[in-house]
Parts: C-alpha cells; structure tokens; sequence
C-alpha cells in the first residue's frame, strides 16, 4: 500500500470548500478544518482529515449532524458555564466553549465550561493547546459512543473518554497529554481496518471475554455490540484494568452530570432501529499560571522536569526517552514541508468527495 504526501494548504481550502457545500458556514469550516489539520501535522492520523467524510460529512446527509451550530450559554457564573450545543458542529462548540473558559480564567485565575448536546470535536489536545498558547494549563475530556467494557465486563458501556491536560513548557514543544482512557480508540481500529493490519491481542474482547484481532471484523462487532475495547490496562486486575475503568468513568461524569446530558447508551446514535444525533458532552477547565506564579517560572521548572525524565537511565537496547508532547513535536518536523500523508484507500475517498461535491479540479491531488 503506498502513501502519498499533500500539502497542508491544499487539503485547507478543499475541506473548507466540501464543507461549505455542505451547509457549514465558512467561519465554522475553517475550525473544523484546523482542527481536523492540526491533528494530522501533530500525528493524530486517527483524528485528522480521514474522518472528514464518515465521521462529519455522512452524519451531516444522514440528519443526525447540524451543519449550523447554535452554540448556547444556559447557566454562568463569574468563572463558570454551561453550554447547549443543539447538535452542532463538535469542533466549534469546543472552540468556542474553550474560548469561553479561557476568558474567565484571565480574569479570575481559574475557568470551567461544561457542554451537552454537542457531537464528535476531533482531536482533544487541540483544545489543550489554545490554553498552552495564553500561557495557561488546559484540561478537557468527553465521553462518546460506548465501546469500552468495565473491568470484569464484556459489554460495551463506556466510550474511549480521552482525559488531556496541556501545559506550557520552556521548550520548542509543551508537555500535551492526550490519549484515550482505553488501550486504544475507534478511530486507531479504522486505521487499522484502512490499512488491512491485525490488531495485538488484548485491545478488544468479544463476549465471551476472548481476544479478536481482525480489525474489520472489530469495527462491525462494535457496531453490533458483541464485541467491546479494553480499559486502560487491559483485561482485568492483574495488570490494573481497573484503573482506566475508573478514569473513564471520572470523564464520563464530568461530560454529562454538571450539565445534565446524554451518558454511556444513551449515546449509541440508534433509536428504534433509526439513526440519531449523538449528544455528545465535554467539559474544558483553565487555569491561568499567572495566578499562581510567573509563567516563566513554571516553564522553567516544567522543562527541568521533562528534561530530567528524558536524561534518567534508560533501559537495556533502548536509545531514548520520551515525554509528552515530544513524538507530536518531532511527527511535525518531519511533515512540516511534506503535508498530510495519504494512503490509497483515502485517497480513493477524497476522490470519491471530489466527484460527489462537484470539486473535480482537486482530483488531481489525490490520483495514486
């Protein structure tokens, strides 16, 4: 299977393109879009342009995705909110919810929006990150579609509910924290399905508790519900299952009691053998370093921390230690001048959206 490398800015205007034909505004488009890039330059392949079509642009024709967002505030205080997202544009309601939350912070030390009724906002450490760029630490988590089992559990209860934290650092890159609290994702599946390739043992059971690997098979089950991803940890206790378990359910509380939405199958997207939204909850917390210490200060002190992690004795054959932040800083050095990389299944899709959308003068971009 090859793989094929497309500029940044080209993939920009067609997204926005598509997705203004298909009834979102322009503003909005250009969130989705940079959203949508950002985990790509970042190597969050599972979160980046390949969900454009299924994941955003199929929902928006099946009428279970508002192109036009009608982003809410129901309930405020000084360094609170409550956001109703109507089903919205996910990217957007996050953006603005995490705009929301910065602002309270910068004026009393510390901000929180809740959201419900939202819908999949991509790649979580995006949000993280508008934080890092105000010399703030960013903390945000959402639930979704269930997928995980609990511990002891083979039913799928849980979605993979991420629970990132950003913080800024003195080095090129911030500490950026951001994964799942499962082993792994859907969207790491599709890739897998995308790519033909057998997942290891122990990321997903089927009912009777047993591993599968067949990453196309895995996507249909989970659909169906006879088959269901492991926490955190894996199977069990014995290697502490429990844990991502528990963190799950944290985000999965924070996403849907403060604001009294959707939770766990109340967000499988079925209704009496119909199709319907996923009201999907997040919530973004922000503090402002500057309430506590001087910003340069904690971004000397983060980086020595890092620094000192990196320098620690390493383990036999192995050339080096990473933190968080740093594989993400060194994907975007290497695709910087390259772009987003496409294998020939999506390419084959983009040019199937070209056809279906009436941009044929980008189809050339994506010919094998």
């Amino acid at each position: 299977m090859g793989q094929k490398f497309i500029p940044f800015e080209v993939i920009e205007k067609f997204m926005v393109n598509i997705m203004v034909k298909a009834g979102i505004p322009e503003e909005d488009a250009k969130i989705v879009g940079d959203v949508l890039l950002q985990a790509d330059k970042l190597g969050f392949d599972s979160h980046g342009v390949n969900r454009l079509k299924a994941i955003y642009l199929d929902r928006i024709v099946d009428g279970i995705l508002n192109p036009v967002t009608n982003f809410k505030v129901v309930k405020e205080g000084p360094t609170t909110a409550v956001v109703d997202g109507h089903n919205g544009m996910g990217h957007v309601i996050a953006y603005k919810s995490m705009k929301l939350a910065i602002k309270k912070a910068k004026e009393y030390g510390m901000g929180m929006v809740t959201v419900r009724n939202s819908t999949h906002y991509g790649f979580a450490g995006y949000y993280a990150l508008m934080a890092i760029k105000e010399n703030m630490i960013g903390i945000t988590g959402t639930n979704a579609r269930p997928s995980v089992a609990p511990t002891f559990g083979v039913e799928n209860m849980l979605g993979t509910n991420p629970l990132t934290f950003g913080m800024p650092s003195d080095e090129p890159f911030p500490f950026l924290l951001d994964c799942a609290s499962s082993i792994t994702q859907r969207g790491k599946v599709e890739l897998y399905a995308r790519e033909g390739k057998e997942m290891p043992r122990g990321w997903v059971i089927d009912e009777n508790g047993e591993s599968k690997t067949n990453s196309v098979e895995v996507l249909k089950d989970l659909i169906k519900g006879t088959a269901a991803l492991t926490p955190l940890g894996g199977v069990g206790e014995e290697t502490a299952g429990y844990k991502g378990y528990g963190y799950a359910t944290v985000v999965e509380i924070l996403s849907a009691a403060l604001q009294q939405g959707a939770f766990m199958k109340m967000l499988l997207g079925m209704k009496d053998g119909k199709k319907v939204p996923y009201p999907i909850g997040h919530f973004f917390i922000v503090i402002d370093i500057n309430a506590f210490t001087d910003p340069d200060n904690f971004k000397k002190t983060a980086g020595d921390i890092l620094r000192e992690l990196r320098a620690s004795k390493k383990m036999p054959g192995e050339s080096r230690i990473y933190t968080a932040g740093e594989k993400e800083y060194d994907t975007w050095l290497a695709r910087k001048d390259k772009g987003v990389p496409f294998n020939d299944q999506l390419l084959e899709e983009f040019r199937g959206l070209c056809n279906s959308y009436n941009l044929k003068e980008y189809i050339h971009f994506f010919e094998n």
